[in-house]
């Protein structure tokens, strides 16, 4: 147990890596690429990767489904692909996007895939049957990524027209709400653990968390230097690591609303990246075509990494600001009990020292001395818990 350490890396692709997915059952990991194939991992084991032809353009999405029997991919070549996970590498191909198939995810049941395109359209399609069963035609320009809820009830979905998506699966007609992103538009998105927010990676080099019952933006994140390609949410969702073109990724706590690591390792930028099943790894993977797997270790108090340590310096000063501004503005009088110190000090040298001894005001300037700095901390901590509370108020309502 310790800080987040680089576990292990792949490379074998030979152009820049797309997407990212853990199986759900097994230490690997499937990934896509612009070199026009997937590839599976196997993280444990020294075996080799295992590559998948078929596509005829760039990959740009790949997800295994919830038993982890099937994969299924998205391409530039506006195809959906299933494969079969073993090492034959069998594929059924699905056609009915008209521009280039963006993402590509099972639903919670494995019965439907939802796909996004740059035909601006989001749709459904049978797995069993491998067909088209409906379209979600609201979006006005290209669509980047659509997501399942985890109850399969409802689908998110963002584009370059600068707007998210939320809509009801089984209802193929007008999205139930649309949230306007605060700057540039998403490139990525996907549902909170427990339903009730969303995340958006955007190209305005931050992240965004939508209450999608409060329908308003819940967190804004501006750790990034450069556009933000991926995001995944912890499944216990309190926390959330995100991709960005500036090369790093970052890790936010969720509950204390601010970012907590900062992962360097890429020589370029990142444009993938995924927890595992269990919270305990996350996959990075970008244009130096190499993928990382990092050994994160986010429940352990204590020492942390050099990013966390700046990090929690810049949110004290930010939290004695905060003091500041609540005394400023609160309407009891403060008592500023220094120069009443000194007011007793001059009266005790007139009177020779007959009421209060030199060494008694010392310590009570010291005793004024630690209280200040008690309340100081004191009010630092009432903002944090209240904001923790107002974080475990969201992701309870269910």
């Amino acid at each position: 147990m310790g800080d987040p350490e680089l576990y292990q890396q792949f490379k074998g692709h030979r152009d820049d890596i797309t997407g990212l997915h853990f199986c759900p059952h097994k230490k690997r990991i499937v990934s896509s690429s612009k070199d026009h194939t997937i590839m599976l991992w196997n993280f444990t084991t020294d075996s080799k990767a295992h590559r998948y032809t078929g596509h005829t353009d760039a990959v740009f999405d790949v997800q295994f489904s919830r038993t982890s029997n099937l994969m299924a991919s998205a391409s530039r070549d506006k195809t959906i692909r299933l494969w079969v996970t073993d090492m034959k590498g069998e594929s059924s191909e699905v056609r009915g996007h008209m521009g280039a198939a963006r993402s590509v995810q099972f639903s919670p049941d494995n019965q439907q895939l939802v796909s996004s395109s740059d035909d601006k359209t989001v749709k459904l399609w049978s797995v069993q049957r491998t067909k088209f069963l409906s379209s979600f035609t609201e979006h006005t320009n290209w669509v980047r990524c659509s997501r399942w809820s985890p109850d399969g009830r409802l689908l998110v979905s963002c584009a370059d027209d600068k707007t998210v998506k939320i809509w009801d699966a089984a209802s193929p007609g007008q999205a139930l709400h649309t949230f306007s992103v605060s700057k540039g538009f998403g490139q990525y998105v996907e549902f909170h653990p427990s339903g009730a927010c969303v995340g958006v990676a955007t190209s305005g080099n931050t992240v965004e968390i939508y209450d999608i019952r409060a329908r308003k933006l819940q967190q804004l994140y501006n750790a990034h230097e450069g556009p933000v390609n991926s995001l995944s949410f912890h499944p216990s969702g309190n926390y959330c690591v995100s991709a960005s073109n500036d090369q790093k990724i970052k890790v936010y706590d969720l509950l204390q609303a601010r970012p907590i690591y900062t992962l360097s390792g890429h020589q370029k930028e990142v444009n993938a990246v995924a927890f595992s099943p269990k919270g305990d790894y996350c996959a990075s993977g970008g244009n130096d075509n190499h993928i990382f797997v990092w050994k994160l270790n986010l429940d352990v108090e204590g020492e942390v990494v050099k990013e966390k340590v700046v990090q929690e310096v810049t949110n004290l000063r930010a939290g004695l600001d905060d003091i500041a501004a609540i005394r400023s503005s609160t309407k009891l009088p403060m008592r500023h009990l220094n120069d009443e110190f000194k007011k007793l000090e001059m009266e005790n040298k007139e009177n020779n020292g007959a009421d209060v001894s030199t060494e008694t005001l010392k310590q009570l300037k010291t005793i004024n001395k630690n209280l200040d700095t008690l309340t100081q901390t004191v009010l630092l901590m009432e903002k944090r818990i209240s904001l923790v509370e107002d974080q475990i108020k969201i992701l309870s309502q269910k």
